[in-house]
This record gives structure tokens, sequence and C-alpha cells, in this order.
């Protein structure tokens, strides 16, 4: 860039920053910059507090329909080329898939090459140390690729973003990167871009206080078989293991016409699958003062979108209520598999987790799910080695496990996140009782997967096939509505469809099968 085109860039951002006669919130979202969300927010940057933070009050959330990109950004990529790293959970994909879409509105195309690529944003998660310790190798990795290309944008956004301690160590040991940015700004990006490409310190625009919903973002998703539908932001339960509270920020709900819009765009658009995401889909719906709307109203509504396949996650067993299990047991395209966390089986352990429901209660609650629906498959999440858990209350995680039948866990050992109060516990568990909790537990788990998997041999099922399979590309691959993997050799123009497959070989985790002819075969 010559120095004519830094002094019109610079021309540019002075105009963009300049007071004009409206008030921040009579401007349109485009127009709105970072001196205007400062005043707003307070700061562009102020660390997550938890005890701010469990006392917030209940804000008005605005939704916004005015999402553009503002014309002096629009082809500001026009030859460049963009790469996402994204670490964590579905919704860290979902927020991918966002920038990925406003990248490409600017001009930008993806790549999957780090040397081509003219941007690179690291998505990050702050659940686990080891995500987190990644990401941090990861910047490090980078360094002399922005060495050797000083013109290259290196930026870090995600959850990890929303941490104070994360942002002090990249802002003091990383300063090859340009722009740190939170999950509340998302929408901010081609601002934040324009400041890092033309401004000459690191960008930091990271608020601790929620933002608004934005809708009309673009999206890029890849394929026309599966999506993410975000249905609502944020987490209100303080587990006090969990920093999602702190990173993601308060519940609030998009409004159910906007999400509708959505499902029966990609239902026209030709997908199978969606799957409706939130930090607790559950508890959709509740920050609504002028409607008396819950997840199980919006659950009946999408029942009667054309769509093939509904899923959810995740869900909170506080928040389970029994209009959402009566709505989910009219089955159609609301489908029988529910991922249910349940974290541990122990009374004290619950209580010092501030999950709010007890172990009989939890039991419960299944009982009831599987009464309504009786073929029903239940998966869950588990932390062992809580801090201090006893050995007698693991046997309890394990009974629980058992007496429920969970087919399938996600199991972690307790990992300590910085700013939560079980952090500050005083942990007794050695790493060795912890990792020998784990096996044991995975054990538990391998052998009820293994068992309910025996169930479907030699039965035929639907499958969803997503493409060919990551071991063999002369296999396919794909799901069954119980989100069982199902590989199959089959023709090509299957994939994107949902066919029937006999199962000739069940396995712990996977099932073998062969493709069938519908008409010679009744699918179970």
């Amino acid at each position: 860039m010559n120095e004519q085109q830094r002094k019109e860039q610079a021309q540019i951002k002075q105009v963009e920053v300049a007071p004009d006669q409206k008030s921040v919130q009579q401007k349109p979202l485009h127009e709105k910059t970072t001196a205007d969300f400062a005043k707003y927010f307070e700061t562009t940057y102020k660390p997550p507090n938890i005890n701010k933070a469990r006392k917030r009050g209940r804000e008005e959330v605005k939704v916004h329909y005015d999402f553009n990109i503002p014309e002096d950004m629009r082809q500001i990529g026009r030859g460049k080329k963009f790469l996402i790293r994204t670490y964590g959970c579905q919704m860290n994909e979902h927020d991918t898939e966002v920038m990925a879409g406003i990248l490409t509105e600017m001009g930008y195309e993806a790549t999957t090459v780090t040397e081509e690529a003219d941007l690179i944003l690291l998505n990050t998660c702050a659940i686990r140390e080891n995500a987190e310790n990644k990401v941090f190798g990861e910047i490090g990795h980078l360094k002399p690729l922005k060495t050797e290309n000083p013109d290259l944008i290196l930026g870090v956004c995600g959850c990890m973003s929303q941490q104070e301690s994360v942002v002090n160590r990249i802002m003091q040991k990383h300063q090859h990167v340009d722009l740190i940015f939170g999950t509340h700004n998302i929408h901010r990006l081609p601002h934040l871009l324009k400041e890092a490409m033309f401004g000459k310190a690191q960008v930091v625009e990271v608020w601790s206080k929620e933002g608004d919903i934005i809708e009309n973002l673009p999206k890029v998703r890849h394929g026309k078989i599966k999506a993410w539908v975000n249905i609502m932001y944020g987490c209100d339960k303080f587990c006090t293991y969990c920093i999602v509270p702190m990173t993601r920020g308060k519940e609030r709900s998009r409004r159910p016409e906007d999400i509708l819009q959505e499902v029966r765009q990609l239902a026209a658009e030709g997908y199978k699958e969606i799957t409706l995401l939130g930090q607790n889909v559950n508890a959709y719906g509740k920050d609504f003062e002028d409607i008396d709307y819950r997840f199980g109203d919006l659950m009946d509504d999408i029942r009667k979108i054309d769509i093939p396949r509904v899923r959810f996650t995740t869900s909170h067993p506080r928040d389970f209520d029994d209009h959402l299990i009566e709505v989910l047991a009219k089955g159609g395209n609301l489908l029988d598999h529910i991922h249910l966390p349940v974290q541990s089986g122990s009374n004290e352990i619950l209580r010092k987790m501030n999950r709010k429901y007890t172990r009989e209660e939890f039991l419960e609650l299944v009982r009831k799910i599987k009464e309504a629906i009786p073929n029903v498959t239940l998966t869950t999440d588990i932390i062992v080695g809580f801090p201090n858990e006893t050995e007698e209350q693991f046997q309890e995680t394990l009974s629980l496990v058992e007496e429920v039948g969970f087919e399938s866990a996600y199991t972690f050992i307790y990992s300590p996140r910085e700013g939560t109060p079980a952090a500050r516990k005083k942990d007794d568990v050695t790493e060795e009782e912890k990792k020998d909790r784990l096996y044991r537990l995975n054990h538990l788990v391998n052998q009820q997967s293994r068992e309910a998997m025996k169930r479907y041999q030699g039965q035929v099922v639907n499958v969803l096939v997503e493409g060919e399979s990551k071991k063999d590309p002369d296999v396919l691959a794909g799901y069954t509505e119980k989100n069982k993997l199902v590989n199959f050799k089959g023709p090509k123009e299957a994939i994107g469809q949902i066919v029937p497959v006999k199962i000739t070989e069940a396995k712990t985790w996977s099932l073998d099968g062969v493709m069938v002819e519908e008409k010679s075969l009744e699918v179970n």
C-alpha cells in the first residue's frame, strides 16, 4: 500500500469516528464506531467478573435487522484469502459460519492453506485448559509466518478472548497478534479488520456486557445437508466449574418468527437436518416479557415445517419441563435422541457444582422421558475428579450411568478455569485417581454403547449420508435418527440423501452395513 492510499484510508477512518448529530442509539448498526460502542459499554475492554455477572439485571435486549457492511469495506478483501481455525463447541462452529459469511461478502476467499492466507482468525474455546493451550501453541507457530509476511492479519476471537488473563497474555507476550475480539461483537468484524489493517496498535474490542441480537448476518454453510440454527445466546445457570456465563453472557432468546423463518428457508434450500443451538436451549423464551412462548412451543412449530430431522443441544435438566417432553413425544421430525448432561450422580457434588437438581430429580426426569418416548436414546456429559470428589461419590456416578442406560457420554477430568468458584477450591483428588476414575467410567460407557449397538444387528435403519468415510473413500458415512454412525458401501449419489441401510456388523461406536433398495426392505 502506497502513502497516498494510507492517507485516503486515514481520512475514511476520521470520517467514520467523527461525531455527528445522531445519538448512538439512533445510528444504523453499520454506522456505529468503536467510540460509539465504547460509550455504550463504558469501555471497549472490561474483563469478566463473576460476582458482577451473577447480579446482572435484565436490561432490554434490542434486536437489529439492519446489519450491513459499509460501502468502503465491501471489497476490502478482494484478491485476498482468509482461514478460520475453530476450537470447541457447536456454537463456535456456528460463529465461524457467520464470520466466513461476513468475510465472503467483503470479497475474501476461503482457504485451508495457512501460507496462502492474508487473514487468519483463531476462534477459541475457554471450556478446558487443553483447548487454551492448543490455541497459544498455534499463536506461537504463526509468529514466523507473520514475520515473513507483515501484511498478514492475525486475530484471536471467541470465548478465550473474553478472559482478562488471556487478553493480557496476548498483549504482553504475543504482540504479533493484530486483533482481539470477543463473542458479543462478531458483527463488528468489518470495522475491526479495517482498524487492524490501517492502525498502528493492536486492536482489542472485548465487551463484558452482552450485545444485542443481530439478525440477517450472512453465513457460509458447507453443503446442503446439516445446518446449525442458533436460537439463543448466553447462560444464566452459573455452574461453579463453567466459564460460559462470563464468556457468552446472559440468556438472550431470538424472536420465534426469526428462527422459524430461518428454518423454513433451510427447508426450502433442501437441508435434511437442523440442530437448534444454545448454551441451554430449553431455557429458550424465559427472557421474553411480551409473549408466553417457550422451547416446547418453538419445537411444536418447527415440527410442522417440512424438514426431515430436528435436533437440539445443549439442554439443562433443570429446564426440561413436561410441556417439552409432551411435544417431543409427538415425534415426526423431532428425533428420539436426547443429549442430557448430568455431570455427576452424587447429590453432594451436584450441589457443589451448583447444578440445582438432585440425583433423584434427574432420575425422575429420565423416567418421564422414557415413559413418553419409549424408544428414546439418551446421551450425556460427565465430569470426574471434581474438587474433593470421594470414591463413594464417584461410585454414585457409575450407578446412575448404569441405571439410566446412557448409550454414549462425553467424559472429562475436571479442568479448573480461572475466574470460576470451583477453581478456588482446594482439591485433594490426585491426578492418578482422576485418570483411574475416567478409565473406569469410560469402560462402563463403552460397555453400554456396545450393548446398545448389538440391537441394530440385521436391522434396516435410515441413514443421512454426509459423505465419504475418513478412512476409506470407497465407503460412505452418515448418521441414524439416534445419532449412530453408519459406514456402508453405496453410490456417491447417495450423499446428502436419507437412505435405508441394513446393518451387517455392530461395533462399539459405529455400525457397518449395506445400502438396500427401499422397495425390497421395510425400514425400522
